[in-house]
């Protein structure tokens, strides 16, 4: 099992508003080991000239249709399991560590949480998984299933494949009739304490799995709990040795989040960046503490706008990905960039964007 150590690091220095350090524990894995187009065949059998074979060949040449081609993924798709548990018949996990990972000045709260599942949940990291929170709804029904990402690698914080992590934040909201609203699964989630039960399904999702070459370049954009399924991508690439499997590409992540005080798992993500600086790049865009050069508020966008074109041809590459997760209104700002980029090429963005799904290269997970 991994030592929960405590660390104070600092952000890296920027051109914008420096983040502070704070305490921070962490589970880091520095006593772990471990182990572990379509072609078309036609059979001519033909003499004479050859003006006379190419006008028969509609009318007496033996073609054979085209096969089917299969689709290559390029992700780790091998073994995936979806629907294992469901709604009926859930499994019942174990709460074995819940613990606030944002300042007590963050606007909200956020979660770390660690279950057991004893290995009867064989996820993959970029899953889901299901929450089926206690009680009943207002029509005296039992609750529907919240579904969360994974946060953490197949081989769990633990590194024994029995543990399965979330990363929530607890939503508390005021409606139009000037109520506090409370979220049932969240809050449900966020009051866990250790030894508790807890409903589980899935594992479920395959759009935001890793990709299998070891040698990709993998640009990862997440706002809050989006950072969820890249903290388990992250962790098997730094923190963990598999026989089959090196990363020897670039890992480059953008957090975006309002205030220092709510940046998720920074003091890991610094962790890597030391073990392997030249594979993994890390940026944080915090909007109510940092700025660009005119003075506008640092949000994901703003940030990777400073790295615009080596984005951009990063993005030209076979073997680049771009994962997405967190607000839905990430998107249309990254769009914005991205169209203004492509079109010094002579290249319509959304087009593009299109190709780039289509060979799994473009994955997006936003709510």
């Amino acid at each position: 099992m991994a030592a929960a150590v405590t660390a104070a690091v600092s952000c890296p220095s920027t051109k914008s508003t420096s983040i502070p350090s704070r305490p921070y524990s962490i589970i880091t894995p520095d006593k772990i080991s471990f182990k572990k187009v379509p072609l078309y065949y036609r059979n001519v059998s033909a003499g004479g000239k050859v003006g006379a074979i190419r006008a028969q060949v509609a009318s007496e040449v033996d073609v054979e249709a085209p096969k089917k081609v299969v689709k290559e993924s390029k992700k780790m798709e091998e073994g995936v399991i979806v629907n294992k548990f469901k709604p009926k018949e859930p499994y019942i996990g174990m709460c074995l560590r819940n613990t606030r990972i944002t300042g007590d000045d963050a606007p909200g709260e956020t979660w770390h949480m660690v279950f057991n599942h004893e290995g009867e949940i064989p996820y993959k990291e970029g899953q889901s998984v299901g929450v089926i929170p206690e009680g009943v709804d207002k029509n005296g029904k039992p609750h529907k299933l919240r579904l969360y990402s994974i946060a953490s690698s197949a081989l769990g914080d633990f590194g024994d494949s029995r543990t399965v992590s979330l990363c929530v934040k607890r939503l508390v909201y005021t409606n139009e009739n000037g109520e506090i609203v409370k979220g049932v699964c969240s809050n449900y989630l966020c009051d866990l304490k250790a030894g508790a039960q807890v409903k589980l399904t899935g594992p479920v999702g395959k759009e935001m799995l890793m990709p299998k070459d070891p040698n990709a370049t993998i640009i990862m954009l997440a706002t809050g709990t989006g950072i969820a399924p890249f903290r388990g991508f992250l962790w098997k690439m730094f923190f963990e040795k598999h026989d089959d499997y090196k990363f020897n590409g670039l890992a480059w992540l953008f957090l975006g989040v309002p205030t220092s005080s709510s940046l998720l798992y920074k003091e890991e993500f610094e962790k890597m960046r030391e073990i392997a600086p030249d594979k993994f790049r890390l940026d944080f865009a915090v909007s109510r503490e940092q700025t660009n050069e005119k003075g506008e508020k640092m949000y994901i966008q703003t940030r990777m706008a400073q790295y615009a074109n080596e984005l951009w041809e990063l993005l030209k590459n076979d073997n680049t990905f771009v994962y997405m997760c967190g607000l839905k209104g990430m998107e249309k700002g990254i769009d914005d960039i991205m169209v203004s980029l492509a079109a010094n090429d002579g290249i319509d963005w959304l087009e593009y964007k299109k190709q780039l799904k289509k060979q799994e290269q473009w994955n997006v997970e936003v709510y």
